[in-house]
Protein backbone atom coordinates (compact mmCIF):
# COMPACT_ATOMS: atom_id res chain seq x y z
CA UNK A 1 0.00 0.00 0.00
CA UNK A 2 0.86 3.57 -1.15
CA UNK A 3 -0.04 6.58 0.95
CA UNK A 4 0.74 10.32 0.00
CA UNK A 5 -1.24 13.89 0.52
CA UNK A 6 -3.07 13.82 -3.19
CA UNK A 7 -2.87 11.09 -5.85
CA UNK A 8 -2.87 12.10 -9.52
CA UNK A 9 -3.72 9.71 -12.67
CA UNK A 10 -2.17 10.71 -15.77
CA UNK A 11 1.58 12.55 -16.46
CA UNK A 12 -0.01 14.96 -19.11
CA UNK A 13 -0.56 18.92 -19.44
CA UNK A 14 -3.42 18.33 -16.52
CA UNK A 15 -2.00 15.84 -14.47
CA UNK A 16 1.33 17.82 -14.12
CA UNK A 17 0.21 21.18 -13.95
CA UNK A 18 -2.08 20.31 -10.93
CA UNK A 19 1.18 18.23 -9.01
CA UNK A 20 3.01 21.16 -9.49
CA UNK A 21 0.89 23.87 -8.43
CA UNK A 22 0.33 21.48 -5.14
CA UNK A 23 4.07 20.62 -4.57
CA UNK A 24 4.72 23.61 -2.75
CA UNK A 25 2.81 22.03 0.32
CA UNK A 26 1.89 18.72 -0.41
CA UNK A 27 3.47 15.40 -1.44
CA UNK A 28 2.35 14.53 -4.70
CA UNK A 29 2.37 11.23 -6.40
CA UNK A 30 1.22 10.64 -10.26
CA UNK A 31 0.70 7.50 -11.84
CA UNK A 32 1.13 7.14 -15.84
CA UNK A 33 0.23 4.20 -17.38
CA UNK A 34 2.88 3.49 -19.39
CA UNK A 35 6.09 5.48 -19.64
CA UNK A 36 5.62 9.49 -18.09
CA UNK A 37 5.78 11.02 -21.34
CA UNK A 38 3.50 8.68 -23.48
CA UNK A 39 0.20 11.07 -23.04
CA UNK A 40 -1.89 12.79 -25.42
CA UNK A 41 0.46 15.79 -24.56
CA UNK A 42 3.35 14.91 -25.64
CA UNK A 43 0.83 14.29 -29.71
CA UNK A 44 -0.44 17.84 -29.65
CA UNK A 45 0.88 19.53 -32.87
CA UNK A 46 -1.11 22.76 -32.89
CA UNK A 47 -0.63 24.74 -30.20
CA UNK A 48 -2.45 26.88 -27.34
CA UNK A 49 -5.19 29.30 -27.87
CA UNK A 50 -4.56 32.55 -25.93
CA UNK A 51 -5.66 36.37 -26.73
CA UNK A 52 -2.40 38.02 -27.34
CA UNK A 53 -2.40 39.53 -30.56
CA UNK A 54 -3.20 43.69 -30.50
CA UNK A 55 -6.69 43.98 -31.56
CA UNK A 56 -8.06 40.54 -30.36
CA UNK A 57 -9.90 40.83 -27.33
CA UNK A 58 -11.51 38.14 -24.70
CA UNK A 59 -14.92 38.53 -26.09
CA UNK A 60 -13.67 37.62 -29.40
CA UNK A 61 -12.45 34.36 -27.83
CA UNK A 62 -15.21 33.92 -26.44
CA UNK A 63 -17.56 33.79 -28.92
CA UNK A 64 -15.56 31.67 -31.35
CA UNK A 65 -15.50 29.09 -28.97
CA UNK A 66 -18.99 28.99 -28.43
CA UNK A 67 -19.48 29.23 -32.12
CA UNK A 68 -17.47 26.14 -32.30
CA UNK A 69 -19.27 24.50 -29.84
CA UNK A 70 -22.88 25.43 -31.26
CA UNK A 71 -24.13 26.74 -27.98
CA UNK A 72 -23.80 24.51 -25.80
CA UNK A 73 -20.92 25.70 -23.84
CA UNK A 74 -21.44 27.04 -20.74
CA UNK A 75 -20.33 30.94 -20.95
CA UNK A 76 -18.82 31.22 -17.33
CA UNK A 77 -16.81 28.21 -18.04
CA UNK A 78 -16.12 29.82 -21.14
CA UNK A 79 -15.08 33.00 -20.01
CA UNK A 80 -12.87 31.87 -17.11
CA UNK A 81 -10.86 29.25 -18.99
CA UNK A 82 -9.99 32.29 -21.94
CA UNK A 83 -9.55 35.06 -19.07
CA UNK A 84 -6.96 32.87 -17.76
CA UNK A 85 -5.35 32.13 -20.78
CA UNK A 86 -2.68 34.30 -21.08
CA UNK A 87 -1.31 34.06 -17.40
CA UNK A 88 -1.06 30.08 -18.66
CA UNK A 89 1.07 31.00 -21.47
CA UNK A 90 3.13 32.80 -19.11
CA UNK A 91 3.87 30.39 -16.82
CA UNK A 92 4.49 28.47 -19.20
CA UNK A 93 7.54 30.44 -21.00
CA UNK A 94 8.84 30.82 -17.02
CA UNK A 95 9.07 26.67 -16.85
CA UNK A 96 11.26 27.37 -20.36
CA UNK A 97 8.90 25.79 -23.10
CA UNK A 98 10.61 27.35 -26.16
CA UNK A 99 7.58 29.07 -27.97
CA UNK A 100 8.07 30.21 -31.59
CA UNK A 101 8.74 34.68 -31.77
CA UNK A 102 8.91 36.83 -34.58
CA UNK A 103 10.94 39.91 -33.69
CA UNK A 104 10.41 40.44 -30.10
CA UNK A 105 6.76 39.15 -29.53
CA UNK A 106 5.25 35.67 -29.88
CA UNK A 107 4.34 34.18 -33.32
CA UNK A 108 1.35 33.07 -33.42
CA UNK A 109 -0.82 31.39 -36.10
CA UNK A 110 -4.68 30.71 -37.10
CA UNK A 111 -6.33 27.45 -36.61
CA UNK A 112 -10.66 26.72 -38.04
CA UNK A 113 -12.77 28.56 -36.29
CA UNK A 114 -10.99 31.42 -34.60
CA UNK A 115 -11.32 34.44 -36.10
CA UNK A 116 -7.55 36.11 -35.12
CA UNK A 117 -3.91 34.54 -35.10
CA UNK A 118 -3.68 33.64 -31.32
CA UNK A 119 -2.27 29.91 -31.69
CA UNK A 120 1.16 29.91 -29.79
CA UNK A 121 3.15 26.97 -30.62
CA UNK A 122 6.86 25.55 -30.70
CA UNK A 123 7.18 24.46 -34.77
CA UNK A 124 4.61 21.61 -35.04
CA UNK A 125 5.16 20.01 -32.12
CA UNK A 126 3.77 22.10 -29.03
CA UNK A 127 2.75 19.34 -26.93
CA UNK A 128 6.46 17.63 -26.87
CA UNK A 129 7.94 20.87 -25.59
CA UNK A 130 5.07 21.39 -23.00
CA UNK A 131 5.19 17.59 -21.99
CA UNK A 132 9.39 18.06 -21.49
CA UNK A 133 9.11 21.79 -19.64
CA UNK A 134 6.24 19.90 -17.11
CA UNK A 135 7.99 16.66 -16.55
CA UNK A 136 11.36 18.55 -15.86
CA UNK A 137 10.12 20.73 -13.40
CA UNK A 138 8.20 17.89 -11.64
CA UNK A 139 11.09 15.42 -12.03
CA UNK A 140 12.82 18.24 -10.05
CA UNK A 141 10.35 18.77 -7.28
CA UNK A 142 11.30 16.49 -4.00
CA UNK A 143 7.47 16.79 -3.34
CA UNK A 144 6.47 14.90 -6.43
CA UNK A 145 6.76 10.87 -6.59
CA UNK A 146 6.37 9.90 -10.51
CA UNK A 147 5.36 6.23 -11.03
CA UNK A 148 5.44 4.86 -14.68
CA UNK A 149 3.65 1.51 -15.94
CA UNK A 150 0.74 1.30 -13.35
CA UNK A 151 -2.16 0.89 -15.03
CA UNK A 152 -5.49 1.71 -12.92
CA UNK A 153 -8.24 -0.50 -12.58
CA UNK A 154 -10.97 1.20 -10.35
CA UNK A 155 -11.62 3.85 -7.79
CA UNK A 156 -11.17 3.19 -3.97
CA UNK A 157 -14.38 4.25 -2.78
CA UNK A 158 -16.29 4.06 0.79
CA UNK A 159 -17.28 0.80 -0.33
CA UNK A 160 -14.03 -0.58 -0.18
CA UNK A 161 -13.34 0.42 3.40
CA UNK A 162 -12.69 -2.01 6.19
CA UNK A 163 -15.81 -0.96 7.74
CA UNK A 164 -17.87 -0.77 4.66
CA UNK A 165 -19.68 2.79 3.89
CA UNK A 166 -22.11 3.85 1.65
CA UNK A 167 -20.87 7.93 1.63
CA UNK A 168 -19.08 7.88 -1.81
CA UNK A 169 -16.00 8.87 -1.04
CA UNK A 170 -12.76 8.41 -3.11
CA UNK A 171 -9.77 7.58 -1.23
CA UNK A 172 -7.73 6.54 -4.08
CA UNK A 173 -7.11 3.74 -6.74
CA UNK A 174 -6.34 0.02 -6.86
CA UNK A 175 -3.61 0.12 -10.00
CA UNK A 176 -1.94 -2.93 -11.85
CA UNK A 177 2.21 -2.65 -11.42
CA UNK A 178 3.65 -3.83 -14.80
CA UNK A 179 6.85 -4.54 -13.15
CA UNK A 180 5.71 -6.79 -10.84
CA UNK A 181 2.34 -7.68 -12.57
CA UNK A 182 0.48 -7.04 -8.98
CA UNK A 183 -2.51 -5.18 -8.32
CA UNK A 184 -1.09 -2.08 -5.53
CA UNK A 185 -3.21 -0.10 -3.79
CA UNK A 186 -2.58 3.85 -3.43
CA UNK A 187 -4.21 6.17 -1.37
CA UNK A 188 -4.56 9.86 -0.86
CA UNK A 189 -6.75 12.48 0.63
CA UNK A 190 -8.03 13.76 -2.75
CA UNK A 191 -7.71 11.90 -6.04
CA UNK A 192 -7.48 14.06 -9.39
CA UNK A 193 -8.63 11.79 -12.99
CA UNK A 194 -6.40 13.42 -15.49
CA UNK A 195 -6.63 10.54 -18.11
CA UNK A 196 -7.33 11.91 -21.09
CA UNK A 197 -10.19 10.65 -23.78
CA UNK A 198 -11.57 7.54 -24.80
CA UNK A 199 -9.97 7.97 -28.47
CA UNK A 200 -9.47 4.25 -28.96
CA UNK A 201 -12.96 3.15 -28.83
CA UNK A 202 -12.62 3.94 -32.62
CA UNK A 203 -10.76 1.96 -35.35
CA UNK A 204 -9.46 5.08 -36.49
CA UNK A 205 -7.86 7.56 -34.35
CA UNK A 206 -5.15 10.38 -33.78
CA UNK A 207 -5.45 9.67 -30.06
CA UNK A 208 -2.12 7.62 -28.08
CA UNK A 209 -2.38 3.68 -27.77
CA UNK A 210 -3.49 4.41 -24.07
CA UNK A 211 -6.74 6.61 -24.78
CA UNK A 212 -9.39 4.08 -23.59
CA UNK A 213 -11.32 6.18 -21.49
CA UNK A 214 -10.05 4.59 -18.66
CA UNK A 215 -11.21 7.60 -16.03
CA UNK A 216 -14.67 8.13 -17.59
CA UNK A 217 -15.44 4.26 -17.10
CA UNK A 218 -14.02 4.41 -13.54
CA UNK A 219 -15.84 7.55 -12.77
CA UNK A 220 -18.69 6.11 -13.66
CA UNK A 221 -18.76 3.03 -12.20
CA UNK A 222 -17.80 4.57 -8.97
CA UNK A 223 -21.17 6.87 -9.27
CA UNK A 224 -20.26 9.93 -11.10
CA UNK A 225 -22.40 11.52 -13.66
CA UNK A 226 -21.30 11.40 -17.07
CA UNK A 227 -22.02 14.14 -19.57
CA UNK A 228 -21.75 14.60 -23.73
CA UNK A 229 -20.29 11.46 -24.53
CA UNK A 230 -21.59 11.69 -28.01
CA UNK A 231 -19.69 14.68 -29.05
CA UNK A 232 -16.46 12.62 -30.34
CA UNK A 233 -14.40 15.11 -32.73
CA UNK A 234 -12.77 13.88 -35.76
CA UNK A 235 -9.60 15.73 -37.07
CA UNK A 236 -10.39 16.01 -40.75
CA UNK A 237 -6.13 15.47 -41.42
CA UNK A 238 -4.83 12.30 -40.68
CA UNK A 239 -2.34 11.23 -42.63
CA UNK A 240 -3.41 8.36 -44.92
CA UNK A 241 -0.87 5.72 -44.91
CA UNK A 242 -1.14 1.93 -44.83
CA UNK A 243 2.10 1.58 -42.87
CA UNK A 244 1.64 4.61 -40.40
CA UNK A 245 -1.01 4.47 -38.26
CA UNK A 246 -2.05 8.02 -36.43
CA UNK A 247 -0.06 10.50 -37.86
CA UNK A 248 -1.75 13.96 -37.75
CA UNK A 249 -1.49 16.62 -39.81
CA UNK A 250 -2.15 19.74 -38.01
CA UNK A 251 -4.65 21.75 -38.55
CA UNK A 252 -2.32 24.86 -38.60
CA UNK A 253 -1.33 23.77 -42.23
CA UNK A 254 -5.29 24.47 -43.36
CA UNK A 255 -4.69 27.41 -40.89
CA UNK A 256 -1.20 28.79 -43.64
CA UNK A 257 -3.02 28.26 -46.63
CA UNK A 258 -3.50 24.65 -47.34
CA UNK A 259 -5.94 22.99 -49.81
CA UNK A 260 -8.13 20.15 -49.82
CA UNK A 261 -8.74 18.90 -53.04
CA UNK A 262 -10.15 15.77 -54.79
CA UNK A 263 -7.54 13.21 -56.21
CA UNK A 264 -7.33 13.18 -59.91
CA UNK A 265 -8.89 16.38 -60.95
CA UNK A 266 -7.43 18.72 -57.93
CA UNK A 267 -11.21 20.20 -57.53
CA UNK A 268 -10.64 22.32 -54.59
CA UNK A 269 -14.17 20.96 -52.57
CA UNK A 270 -14.10 23.64 -49.45
CA UNK A 271 -15.74 26.25 -50.41
CA UNK A 272 -18.79 24.44 -51.96
CA UNK A 273 -20.10 23.57 -48.01
CA UNK A 274 -18.71 26.27 -46.33
CA UNK A 275 -18.19 30.02 -47.23
CA UNK A 276 -14.86 29.84 -44.72
CA UNK A 277 -13.68 26.95 -46.96
CA UNK A 278 -10.24 24.87 -45.40
CA UNK A 279 -10.73 27.42 -42.17
CA UNK A 280 -14.18 26.22 -41.05
CA UNK A 281 -14.67 24.34 -37.85
CA UNK A 282 -13.44 20.80 -37.17
CA UNK A 283 -16.92 18.96 -37.55
CA UNK A 284 -17.38 21.16 -40.95
CA UNK A 285 -14.82 19.75 -42.68
CA UNK A 286 -14.27 16.50 -41.16
CA UNK A 287 -18.25 15.88 -42.48
CA UNK A 288 -17.31 17.18 -46.06
CA UNK A 289 -14.62 15.36 -46.31
CA UNK A 290 -16.52 12.03 -45.36
CA UNK A 291 -18.79 13.08 -47.88
CA UNK A 292 -16.84 13.12 -50.68
CA UNK A 293 -14.64 9.96 -49.82
CA UNK A 294 -18.23 8.17 -49.55
CA UNK A 295 -19.66 9.68 -52.67
CA UNK A 296 -16.75 9.52 -55.29
CA UNK A 297 -15.80 5.95 -53.43
CA UNK A 298 -12.06 7.24 -52.91
CA UNK A 299 -9.50 6.49 -49.71
CA UNK A 300 -8.66 9.59 -49.40
CA UNK A 301 -8.34 13.33 -50.18
CA UNK A 302 -5.79 15.69 -50.99
CA UNK A 303 -4.21 18.31 -48.42
CA UNK A 304 -1.82 20.66 -50.41
CA UNK A 305 -0.16 23.51 -49.42
CA UNK A 306 2.80 22.99 -52.30
CA UNK A 307 1.84 26.53 -53.79
CA UNK A 308 3.87 28.58 -50.22
CA UNK A 309 7.28 29.00 -50.80
CA UNK A 310 9.42 25.56 -49.89
CA UNK A 311 11.10 27.36 -47.18
CA UNK A 312 8.06 28.86 -45.42
CA UNK A 313 6.32 25.43 -45.46
CA UNK A 314 9.65 23.86 -43.70
CA UNK A 315 9.95 26.36 -41.35
CA UNK A 316 6.63 26.17 -40.20
CA UNK A 317 5.88 22.30 -40.40
CA UNK A 318 9.42 20.52 -39.88
CA UNK A 319 8.53 17.59 -38.24
CA UNK A 320 5.60 16.85 -40.66
CA UNK A 321 8.04 17.67 -43.59
CA UNK A 322 10.43 15.31 -42.20
CA UNK A 323 7.60 12.79 -41.41
CA UNK A 324 6.33 13.27 -45.31
CA UNK A 325 9.69 12.68 -46.70
CA UNK A 326 10.74 9.41 -45.36
CA UNK A 327 7.76 8.18 -46.62
CA UNK A 328 8.42 9.62 -49.98
CA UNK A 329 6.04 12.61 -49.97
CA UNK A 330 7.68 15.94 -50.44
CA UNK A 331 4.79 18.53 -49.03
CA UNK A 332 6.46 21.38 -50.76
CA UNK A 333 5.68 19.72 -54.12
CA UNK A 334 3.57 17.08 -53.75
CA UNK A 335 -0.40 17.18 -52.23
CA UNK A 336 -0.59 15.13 -48.99
CA UNK A 337 -3.51 12.11 -48.77
CA UNK A 338 -5.59 12.47 -45.92
CA UNK A 339 -8.60 10.72 -44.06
CA UNK A 340 -10.69 11.98 -40.87
CA UNK A 341 -9.96 10.25 -37.43
CA UNK A 342 -11.16 9.93 -34.02
CA UNK A 343 -9.26 13.13 -32.45
CA UNK A 344 -10.69 14.53 -29.41
CA UNK A 345 -13.79 13.54 -26.65
CA UNK A 346 -15.39 16.89 -25.81
CA UNK A 347 -17.59 15.21 -23.33
CA UNK A 348 -16.70 13.13 -19.64
CA UNK A 349 -16.53 13.61 -16.23
CA UNK A 350 -18.80 16.50 -14.75
CA UNK A 351 -16.78 18.78 -13.38
CA UNK A 352 -17.35 22.76 -11.40
CA UNK A 353 -15.20 25.27 -12.15
CA UNK A 354 -12.88 23.48 -9.31
CA UNK A 355 -12.34 20.59 -11.23
CA UNK A 356 -15.03 18.76 -8.24
CA UNK A 357 -17.09 15.41 -9.52
CA UNK A 358 -20.38 14.49 -8.02
CA UNK A 359 -18.00 12.15 -5.35
CA UNK A 360 -16.06 13.59 -2.39
CA UNK A 361 -12.07 13.96 -3.30
CA UNK A 362 -12.44 13.30 -6.26
CA UNK A 363 -11.18 15.84 -9.09
CA UNK A 364 -11.09 15.67 -12.93
CA UNK A 365 -9.42 17.80 -14.87
CA UNK A 366 -8.24 17.79 -19.00
CA UNK A 367 -9.80 15.89 -21.70
CA UNK A 368 -11.33 13.16 -19.28
CA UNK A 369 -13.83 15.60 -17.96
CA UNK A 370 -16.89 17.64 -19.10
CA UNK A 371 -16.06 21.14 -17.98
CA UNK A 372 -18.29 23.59 -20.04
CA UNK A 373 -15.78 24.65 -22.09
CA UNK A 374 -16.26 22.50 -25.45
CA UNK A 375 -19.85 22.13 -25.92
CA UNK A 376 -20.89 19.91 -28.67
CA UNK A 377 -17.45 20.50 -30.55
CA UNK A 378 -14.07 22.12 -29.89
CA UNK A 379 -12.60 24.75 -30.66
CA UNK A 380 -8.71 24.02 -32.12
CA UNK A 381 -5.95 24.54 -29.18
CA UNK A 382 -8.60 24.80 -26.87
CA UNK A 383 -7.68 21.49 -24.97
CA UNK A 384 -3.97 21.82 -24.14
CA UNK A 385 -5.26 25.48 -22.79
CA UNK A 386 -8.02 23.42 -20.33
CA UNK A 387 -5.68 21.45 -18.84
CA UNK A 388 -4.06 24.50 -17.68
CA UNK A 389 -6.41 26.25 -16.45
CA UNK A 390 -8.22 23.53 -14.50
CA UNK A 391 -5.41 21.52 -13.52
CA UNK A 392 -4.38 24.71 -11.43
CA UNK A 393 -8.18 25.23 -10.36
CA UNK A 394 -8.49 21.66 -8.96
CA UNK A 395 -5.11 22.44 -7.17
CA UNK A 396 -6.46 25.85 -6.15
CA UNK A 397 -9.33 23.95 -4.53
CA UNK A 398 -7.61 21.28 -2.85
CA UNK A 399 -5.17 23.37 -0.97
CA UNK A 400 -8.02 26.26 -0.02
CA UNK A 401 -10.33 22.97 1.00
CA UNK A 402 -7.29 20.72 2.57
CA UNK A 403 -8.45 21.13 6.40
CA UNK A 404 -12.16 19.67 5.08
CA UNK A 405 -10.05 16.84 3.58
CA UNK A 406 -10.54 13.53 6.12
CA UNK A 407 -7.33 11.25 5.65
CA UNK A 408 -8.10 7.93 4.54
CA UNK A 409 -9.35 5.41 6.46
CA UNK A 410 -8.35 1.52 5.98
CA UNK A 411 -9.35 0.60 2.83
CA UNK A 412 -9.50 -3.36 1.82
CA UNK A 413 -6.34 -4.91 -0.50
CA UNK A 414 -7.03 -6.01 -3.83
CA UNK A 415 -8.29 -9.67 -3.70
CA UNK A 416 -7.57 -12.29 -6.45
CA UNK A 417 -8.06 -15.32 -4.32
CA UNK A 418 -11.03 -16.47 -5.80
CA UNK A 419 -9.85 -16.11 -9.71
CA UNK A 420 -7.35 -18.00 -11.86
CA UNK A 421 -4.83 -16.57 -14.96
CA UNK A 422 -6.91 -16.74 -18.20
CA UNK A 423 -5.73 -19.22 -20.97
CA UNK A 424 -7.55 -17.23 -23.60
CA UNK A 425 -5.95 -14.36 -24.30
CA UNK A 426 -7.23 -14.22 -27.52
CA UNK A 427 -10.66 -13.39 -26.31
CA UNK A 428 -9.97 -9.72 -25.49
CA UNK A 429 -8.10 -9.72 -28.82
CA UNK A 430 -11.21 -10.26 -30.86
CA UNK A 431 -13.27 -8.33 -27.92
CA UNK A 432 -11.16 -5.27 -28.77
CA UNK A 433 -11.17 -5.19 -32.31
CA UNK A 434 -14.58 -5.85 -32.57
CA UNK A 435 -15.56 -2.77 -30.56
CA UNK A 436 -13.21 -0.28 -32.72
CA UNK A 437 -14.53 -1.62 -36.12
CA UNK A 438 -17.84 -1.04 -35.09
CA UNK A 439 -17.58 2.22 -33.61
CA UNK A 440 -16.11 3.70 -36.61
CA UNK A 441 -18.84 2.19 -38.78
CA UNK A 442 -21.94 2.25 -36.87
CA UNK A 443 -21.11 5.78 -34.52
CA UNK A 444 -18.75 7.87 -36.60
CA UNK A 445 -18.99 10.95 -38.35
CA UNK A 446 -22.33 10.57 -39.84
CA UNK A 447 -25.12 8.59 -37.56
CA UNK A 448 -28.54 6.92 -37.59
CA UNK A 449 -30.94 5.38 -35.48
CA UNK A 450 -30.55 2.27 -37.28
CA UNK A 451 -26.94 2.26 -36.44
CA UNK A 452 -26.87 3.32 -33.08
CA UNK A 453 -29.48 0.38 -32.13
CA UNK A 454 -26.94 -1.98 -33.72
CA UNK A 455 -23.55 -1.11 -32.13
CA UNK A 456 -26.18 -0.66 -28.50
CA UNK A 457 -27.24 -4.49 -29.29
CA UNK A 458 -23.62 -5.50 -29.83
CA UNK A 459 -22.33 -3.98 -26.62
CA UNK A 460 -25.11 -5.52 -24.48
CA UNK A 461 -23.82 -9.16 -26.15
CA UNK A 462 -20.06 -8.13 -25.53
CA UNK A 463 -20.57 -6.66 -21.70
CA UNK A 464 -21.64 -10.27 -21.05
CA UNK A 465 -18.55 -12.10 -22.12
CA UNK A 466 -16.43 -8.96 -20.44
CA UNK A 467 -17.69 -9.00 -17.00
CA UNK A 468 -17.97 -12.76 -17.16
CA UNK A 469 -14.23 -12.90 -18.05
CA UNK A 470 -13.08 -10.14 -15.66
CA UNK A 471 -14.79 -12.34 -12.73
CA UNK A 472 -13.09 -15.59 -14.05
CA UNK A 473 -9.64 -14.19 -14.53
CA UNK A 474 -6.54 -11.96 -13.26
CA UNK A 475 -6.50 -8.64 -14.56
CA UNK A 476 -3.95 -8.00 -16.92
CA UNK A 477 -3.61 -4.04 -18.32
CA UNK A 478 -5.46 -5.39 -22.04
CA UNK A 479 -8.78 -6.81 -20.08
CA UNK A 480 -8.26 -3.25 -17.40
CA UNK A 481 -8.28 -1.81 -20.95
CA UNK A 482 -10.97 -3.46 -22.85
CA UNK A 483 -13.11 -3.18 -20.23
CA UNK A 484 -13.00 0.35 -19.95
CA UNK A 485 -12.98 0.33 -23.92
CA UNK A 486 -16.63 -1.51 -23.67
CA UNK A 487 -17.84 1.21 -20.92
CA UNK A 488 -16.80 4.15 -22.87
CA UNK A 489 -18.04 3.04 -26.27
CA UNK A 490 -21.43 2.28 -24.13
CA UNK A 491 -21.72 5.97 -22.95
CA UNK A 492 -20.75 6.98 -26.14
CA UNK A 493 -24.08 4.91 -27.96
CA UNK A 494 -26.68 5.55 -24.92
CA UNK A 495 -25.72 9.42 -25.43
CA UNK A 496 -26.26 9.61 -29.25
CA UNK A 497 -29.21 7.67 -28.96
CA UNK A 498 -30.46 10.14 -26.69
CA UNK A 499 -29.88 13.48 -28.59
CA UNK A 500 -32.62 13.70 -31.00
CA UNK A 501 -31.11 16.38 -33.31
CA UNK A 502 -28.30 17.21 -35.20
CA UNK A 503 -25.99 19.51 -33.37
CA UNK A 504 -21.97 19.93 -34.02
CA UNK A 505 -20.05 16.99 -33.89
CA UNK A 506 -23.16 14.67 -33.43
CA UNK A 507 -25.15 14.64 -36.77
CA UNK A 508 -27.67 11.95 -37.82
CA UNK A 509 -29.31 11.74 -40.75
CA UNK A 510 -32.68 10.73 -38.78
CA UNK A 511 -32.92 14.02 -37.02
CA UNK A 512 -30.67 16.34 -39.45
CA UNK A 513 -32.05 19.81 -37.38
CA UNK A 514 -30.57 21.70 -34.54
CA UNK A 515 -33.67 21.87 -31.42
CA UNK A 516 -33.97 25.84 -30.37
CA UNK A 517 -32.47 24.97 -26.97
CA UNK A 518 -29.12 23.19 -26.39
CA UNK A 519 -29.27 21.09 -23.17
CA UNK A 520 -26.19 18.47 -22.08
CA UNK A 521 -26.41 15.11 -22.29
CA UNK A 522 -26.36 13.96 -18.71
CA UNK A 523 -26.02 9.97 -17.95
CA UNK A 524 -26.74 9.15 -14.49
CA UNK A 525 -25.36 5.77 -12.38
Amino acid sequence: MHESDILIIGSGAAGLTAALNLAERFKVTVLAKGALNEGATAWAQGGIAAVLEPGDTFESHIEDTMIAGAGLNDRDTVEFVVENAPAAIERLEKLGVPFNHERDALHLTREGGHSHRRIVHVNDATGWAVQEALLNAARAHPNITLVPDMVVVDLATSRHETRYSGAGNVWGVYAFNRASNAVELFTARATILATGGAGRTYLFSTAPRGATGDGIAMAWRAGCRISNMEFMQFHPTCLYNLEVKNFLITEAVRGEGGQLKIPGTGHRFMPDFDPRAELAPRDVVARAIDHEIKRLGLDYVHLDISHQPPEFVREHFPNIYEKLIGLGIDMTRQPIPVVPAQHYTCGGVVIDRAGRTDLPHLYAAGEVSQSGLHGANRLASNSLLECFVFGEAAAADITANWGDLAPPPAIRPWDESRVTHSDEEVVIKQNWTEIRRFMWNYVGIVRSTKRLERAAHRIQMLREEVNDYYGHFRVTPDLIELRNLLESADLIVRSALHRKESRGLHYTIDYPETLPDAIDTVLVP
